[in-house]
């Protein structure tokens, strides 16, 4: 008898030492008190609620139902039920975001307030390697389609996110865009100026030579003039190959001279050319996102993965 009452105070002094160590649970109850029963295919969990004394089930979806949503339908069944909690067995909480699914593999702790049900799932029959691989593609065909057709509310508020961010980019960019117009009339208006120029001394020299040539001397003297100027043309065309890379086109060499006068111009003005452009980089991708994010859900699907699948 003496040996009988130290077992029971040590028992019950080794449980309050537990509770002060802070266990997330003070009774632990049977596992007949929660269980789990399939119909159709899908988990039924039978649990007594605290407040009301009745039992009542609840039927998951284990493809994409989660733990925080079996815990949320839980708690608004019950208004009495402060506090629901999911741990393993090794004590370890159970993450909100877990799927059912998984949950349903292997034993756990169901914790209603201060009560904590010892759950064990049933076990459920073997498939076939291939029947398996059949039923786990199925799964995630299902779990896609469940996120697109129940995206609504998140495509919602992902659109009025790229709004306000299109009305903060345009917003950055109007100062930007009224500077860059004035700088690029400016650029135009100094590269059609040397091209004029270019043409009125063409058109010197050529009546230059035409007056040196009938008036002064003869066509005898100026004709090895005429073969340097032409060889020395030709000098200058290949000497700007050499430092441009480029070939002497007339259109080319028009916007190179274009972009020196912008970039000179820019650098007067303050004009940040790199911010501009990293401003219309991150327009143009939120217009793309905005543009995906509308289309028909028959064409965001990844119907080209599905027929390959099949």
């Amino acid at each position: 008898l003496p040996v009988f009452v130290l077992q029971v105070w040590l028992w019950r002094h080794a449980g309050a030492w537990r509770g002060r160590e802070g266990a997330p649970y003070s009774t632990l109850v049977p596992s007949d008190e929660v269980t789990i029963n399939y119909r159709h295919g899908l988990p039924v969990i039978t649990l007594t609620l605290p407040t009301r004394s009745e039992r009542c089930q609840f039927t998951v979806k284990p493809v994409v139902t989660t733990v925080g949503a079996f815990l949320q339908d839980v708690q608004r069944e019950d208004k009495g039920i402060e506090r629901v909690e999911v741990f393993a067995t090794d004590g370890n909480k159970v993450s909100d975001a877990t799927l059912m699914e998984v949950l349903l593999m292997n034993d756990f702790k169901l914790v209603i307030n201060n009560t904590a049900y010892s759950v064990s799932p049933p076990v459920k029959d073997k498939l076939s390697s291939e029947h398996a691989t059949e039923m786990e593609d199925i799964k995630s065909l299902v779990h896609r389609l469940f996120v697109a057709l129940h995206l609504e509310d998140h495509q919602i508020r992902k659109e009025r996110e790229l709004l306000q961010k299109l009305d903060h980019l345009k917003e950055e960019l109007l100062p930007l865009e009224q500077m860059k117009a004035r700088i690029m009339d400016s650029a135009g208006v100094k590269t059609s100026r040397l091209l004029w120029v270019g043409l009125a001394l063409m058109s010197t020299q050529g009546g230059a030579l035409a007056w040196l040539t009938w008036w002064v001397y003869s066509w005898d003297i100026m004709e090895p003039v005429t073969y340097f100027i032409t060889y020395g043309s030709a000098m200058a065309f290949y000497a700007y190959f050499v430092l441009t890379k480029q070939d002497y086109i007339y259109p080319d060499v028009k916007d190179r001279q274009f972009l020196h006068y912008f970039y000179r111009k820019s650098k007067t003005q303050h004009f940040n050319v790199e911010r501009y452009n990293k401003l219309k980089e991150d327009l143009a991708e939120a217009e793309e996102s905005l543009r995906r994010l509308r289309q028909p859900l028959h064409l965001r699907l990844p119907i080209q993965e599905i027929n390959d699948k099949d």
